[in-house]
């Protein structure tokens, strides 16, 4: 049960930090877990609790991604109950941040990403279109997948050469299609069209679909990815959505594009979460030396 102190700091992130839905759930799910776990409660818990109940994050298996979002959690609720006066005191504030190392992103080959591609167009009528307009949009522009699924069917009616995307805190900015991606957009949409009925309204998504929401879901994209990655022959495990949001930045970063532009163009607020492409590009270089190089062979 969300005490009415957590669903104050909530509506605090809400509106003063612009958090998103999904990030305010987070938080709500790791702050009632403290809520149950400190035996008087967040409110009054002392320090010694808190920190016990930290370290006992670990000991149930939880990995440091997760532990240091609860940490944020609780960091950040203590400091809103300080400035609400609620406690004199911040008993959060020797946690430290759990050590953990950065995973490298997985990616696509490009010869991968035409097979996948590939097996794509193989499907039969408007699922087939689909699907590839799909991957190309991922592809050619690095969208996220909650940015892909939201994309307004009037935004690509006009076949424009860059989409104007609204990403994290509301940010606006400019993804730009290629060829294939358009050509892929333009035959989705006179399937899209065929297929609505005779003077039934239009949905306004790109990607309509029987959903409560009306337009095809996260998990529906990911299970179509799967299908098809089976028919290219490729691991089902190593694609997904956002697998093909890395292939767009590490293919650009092999191809000689600046850091700073493909972080504009993936929407990210820092440079160094950017920069861990250059490890991937760097490993698939290694990689062409040691296999391709006369002297790195072995006789």
């Amino acid at each position: 049960m969300t005490t009415p102190q957590v669903e104050a700091f909530l509506e605090m992130m809400a509106v003063e930090r612009d958090a998103s839905p999904h990030t305010l759930a987070a938080y709500a799910r790791d702050l009632a877990d403290a809520e149950a776990a400190l035996p008087a409660g967040l409110l009054k818990a002392d320090e010694a609790e808190v920190e016990a109940w930290y370290a006992d994050l670990g000991a149930r298996g939880l990995s440091p991604a997760t532990q240091a979002r609860r940490r944020s959690a609780v960091r950040q609720f203590y400091r809103f109950a300080l400035g609400e006066a609620w406690r004199a005191d911040d008993p959060s504030r020797r946690l430290d941040a759990p050590k953990q190392g950065r995973p490298l992103p997985k990616t696509l080959s490009r010869d991968e990403i035409d097979r996948l591609l590939a097996a794509a167009a193989a499907r039969d009528g408007a699922a087939g279109l689909r699907l590839v307009a799909l991957v190309e949009l991922a592809y050619a522009s690095g969208l996220r997948v909650s940015e892909l699924l939201a994309l307004r069917v009037e935004a690509v009616r006009r076949d424009p050469a860059f989409l104007i995307v609204r990403g994290k805190g509301g940010k606006e900015r400019l993804a730009p299609l290629n060829a294939s991606a358009r050509e892929a957009v333009k035959a989705w949409l006179v399937a899209r069209d065929a297929a609505r009925p005779e003077k039934a309204p239009d949905s306004p998504w790109l990607f309509p679909s029987p959903s409560a929401k009306g337009s095809l879901t996260p998990r529906r994209f990911a299970q179509l990815l799967d299908q098809a990655a089976v028919g290219a022959g490729i691991d089902a495990t190593r694609v997904s959505p956002h697998v093909l949001r890395h292939a767009f930045a590490t293919h650009l970063l092999e191809g000689g594009a600046d850091l700073r532009v493909i972080q504009t163009l993936l929407g990210h607020a820092d440079i160094a979460t950017t920069q861990i492409y250059t490890h991937v590009a760097v490993d698939r270089l290694a990689e062409v030396v040691r296999s391709k190089h006369p002297l790195a062979r072995d006789d």
